[in-house]
């Protein structure tokens, strides 16, 4: 078979291909379970094949790589534009095939297996640190409840939690007691979890190169050099700091018209972990610029001037982020102008 395209929209058990030859013509449709996958595509002589950047879609990618095909994945809001009539598998396919033809489409880097694995590790830490906050906030509440009110922050809790279990005469009833202390041994399980989690980042960010050199940066620690090389990979994909800032959606959003520029809040497209990330690093450098006279802290001040903190923070956010895709392209230590 002359296949030129292959478009693959991925399913869960059932996977729905649409190839196309040279001239853009059908050569056939079909539909294949999860398990014959692997076997056709194996069979097939080199060809371009498509899909949407979805679950699974980098682990085939990869998979297809490796039998000598060329693999592009598309953002699904891009292949959405080219389906026609009715939405279905089949038209979603075709779709795919018809979206990674243009020659200005936007397609997502295909991502390493360390990529996914570093990614894996920030969404655990991530998803234990909500669990940690949902849990201390409970208690705070039971306690509440119970006429005992504990200021916020989880190491006030911490430091007051083995009293009020110990004092038996603040009231708290046997079984509410019994419940608090098994909440405060999940709190403590947490906690440890958590360190181990940071303990294996900190091991990451020491062992990589390209993370030892986005420490120097100001307001990039171990935890934003390993999350932000994780879904960067490969710097040159974007051609320019700005390229970057923008696919964390820390540039405006526009609504222009008539030649009259309206430019919005951010766009807040990408990854919203890292892009979080970074503007906590800012807020963090802002904070440590109070003592002192240099560049950055005029920069953060004029835009203090004339807008809010909270806007400075993410101008000063798009800044570090720019500076990163700089020293990751470069492969230099950041240097202080």
């Amino acid at each position: 078979m002359n296949i030129s395209v292959l478009g693959i929209d991925i399913g869960k058990n059932k996977f729905h291909c649409y190839a196309v030859d040279d001239k853009g013509e059908k050569v056939f449709r079909k539909k294949l379970i999860r398990e014959k996958v692997t076997e056709f595509v194996a069979t097939l002589e080199p060809c371009l094949i498509a899909m949407e950047a979805c679950g699974g879609a980098h682990y085939w990618a990869r998979l297809f790589r490796e039998y000598g095909h060329q693999v592009k994945l598309i953002p699904p809001q891009y292949v959405k534009k080219y389906v026609k009539t009715n939405k279905n598998d089949y038209n979603d396919a075709e779709a795919i095939c018809e979206a990674v033809g243009r020659p200005r489409m936007r397609f997502v880097a295909v991502k390493s297996q360390e990529q996914s694995a570093w990614q894996l590790l920030h969404r655990f830490r991530q998803q234990a640190v909500e669990q940690r906050t949902a849990l201390v906030n409970q208690i705070r509440g039971a306690l509440l409840e119970e006429g005992i009110a504990i200021p916020q922050g989880i190491a006030k809790l911490r430091a007051r939690l083995p009293r009020l279990l110990e004092d038996a005469e603040n009231g708290l009833h046997d079984l509410t007691r019994l419940l608090i202390h098994d909440l405060s041994k999940q709190l403590k399980a947490l906690d440890e979890r958590i360190n181990d989690y940071d303990n294996q980042v900190q091991e990451l960010a020491n062992n990589d190169d390209i993370c030892r050199l986005l420490i120097t940066i100001p307001g990039i620690g171990p935890l934003i050099a390993t999350a932000l090389r994780a879904a960067v990979g490969d710097p040159t994909n974007f051609r320019s700091g700005r390229h970057l800032s923008a696919w964390l959606g820390l540039v405006p959003r526009q609504n222009s018209t008539g030649d009259k520029t309206v430019l919005l809040g951010i766009s807040k497209r990408g990854d919203c972990y890292v892009r979080t990330l970074l503007i906590h690093g800012a807020r963090a450098v802002m904070s440590c610029l109070r003592n002192k006279d240099d560049r950055c802290k005029k920069w953060v001040d004029q835009l203090n001037g004339r807008s809010h903190q909270n806007i400075a923070a993410v101008g000063l956010a798009n800044k570090i982020a720019r500076i990163a895709w700089v020293v990751m392209t470069r492969r230099e230590v950041y240097k202080v102008a």
